[in-house]
């Protein structure tokens, strides 16, 4: 029994004095201080720092070039300024108007030289025509809502008509067709262009024919009206579509209407050589009847809406005689099962890209909703289903 006791008085005080030690050595740790180093920004690695900066508006990659002198070195890398995009559009009585401009055109200035793709987008004309002074480059040029004029276009290929191969102008009101054709007759290796339908006329055709003119590749014009009734639209004659398309025989010829119905008199009445059309407004039967009259080169058709009649007879006229068309988008608009699966095995295993939303559908006595998947996808060669519309 004694035995017993020491050695249970032994083992207690032996489990008290471990405890002790446990209990100091976690006093010990808790009084040591855990130091986190701050991340070094200055010795960043430079690619990634540009990387960084690209994704930056103008104003604030200025702003973070001032944290240290590894970042003002990247701000003022050539690889930095190859690919601009600007965009303000604050309003006139904001600080903007007194502070940033001198600072943005000074430094548009240092590195226009490097200036190769631009993008630009605000009231802030003087900064754009600071990059048609002093750029010497420029390849690509995308100019949106900006009162650029003829004036500044001269300036432009003054500068840069032995580099400058793509030209994308929207909603500049103060150009006028002589301006741009100031641009085709100069710069002669233009490869794509993109413009208002009201800048397009016959001499701008016959300029980018010309023998000393590339080939164009791409030509986008937007058929655009705000008010109906308000705008009026010119006509291009046939014979210097001819032309523009002997010169460039393989050029993407694509046009998107915003136009209200009875604005549609002057086009589709004769052949055009579009490749790509977009309907982005409700288009008549008849307009549609034209196009498949007028548009051999067609490949790709978009219409976003129709009246209540179905498109039957156009649809089927279009598949005879476009014979290149291989995309094709119905939004609301209405076709009979029958004429659909007609047009789709007249056209063949070429649609490689057909959207057309269930609603456009209509079932009739051939053919209901459930059977039209099997017998288009037995046409396509692939499994095919009609586009259905969300239920939020």
């Amino acid at each position: 029994m004694k035995r017993g006791r020491k050695t249970n008085e032994g083992n207690s005080s032996s489990s008290e004095d471990t405890t002790e030690k446990e209990s100091k050595r976690h006093k010990v740790v808790e009084k040591k201080t855990i130091v986190v180093q701050s991340p070094d920004w200055a010795n960043l690695l430079q690619d990634i720092i540009l990387q960084v900066f690209q994704y930056l508006p103008l104003l604030d990659r200025a702003h973070a070039s001032q944290v240290c002198r590894s970042w003002n070195q990247v701000f003022h890398m050539p690889d930095l300024w190859r690919c601009f995009e600007f965009e303000l559009n604050q309003p006139a009585t904001s600080n903007l108007r007194t502070t940033h401009p001198e600072l943005i055109k000074q430094i548009i200035k240092r590195h226009s030289n490097h200036l190769q793709y631009v993008s630009f987008k605000s009231h802030f004309i003087s900064a754009l025509t600071v990059v048609f002074v002093n750029s010497k480059s420029l390849s690509s040029l995308k100019i949106d809502d900006t009162p650029v004029d003829d004036p500044s276009l001269k300036v432009l290929v003054a500068n840069n008509s032995d580099t400058l191969k793509l030209l994308k102008m929207s909603s500049c009101p103060h150009v006028s067709p002589a301006g741009i054709l100031c641009v085709a007759d100069q710069c002669h290796g233009l490869r794509e262009l993109a413009l208002n339908y009201h800048l397009l006329s016959d001499e701008l055709l016959l300029a980018l024919s010309s023998e000393k003119h590339v080939r164009l590749e791409h030509l986008r014009i937007d058929v655009v009206s705000e008010n109906p009734g308000q705008t009026q639209f010119h006509t291009i004659q046939k014979s210097s579509w001819d032309a523009f398309i002997r010169h460039s025989p393989k050029v993407n010829l694509v046009m998107y209407f915003f136009l209200y119905e009875e604005e549609f008199d002057p086009f589709f009445r004769y052949e055009i050589p579009v490749t790509h059309l977009y309907f982005g407004r409700s288009v008549s039967k008849d307009v549609l009847g034209r196009v498949g009259m007028t548009c051999p080169r067609l490949v790709e058709l978009v219409v976003c809406a129709n009246g209540l009649r179905p498109l039957d007879e156009e649809l089927i006229c279009i598949a005879e005689r476009c014979k290149f068309l291989s995309a094709v988008g119905l939004g609301e608009c209405e076709v009979s099962c029958s004429a659909f699966v007609e047009f789709v095995k007249m056209c063949g295993g070429r649609l490689s890209q057909l959207s057309i939303m269930e609603e456009v559908l209509i079932p009739d006595q051939k053919y209901s909703l459930e059977q039209i998947h099997w017998e288009v996808s037995k046409h396509l060669g692939r499994v095919w289903f009609p586009d259905m519309m969300p239920t939020w």
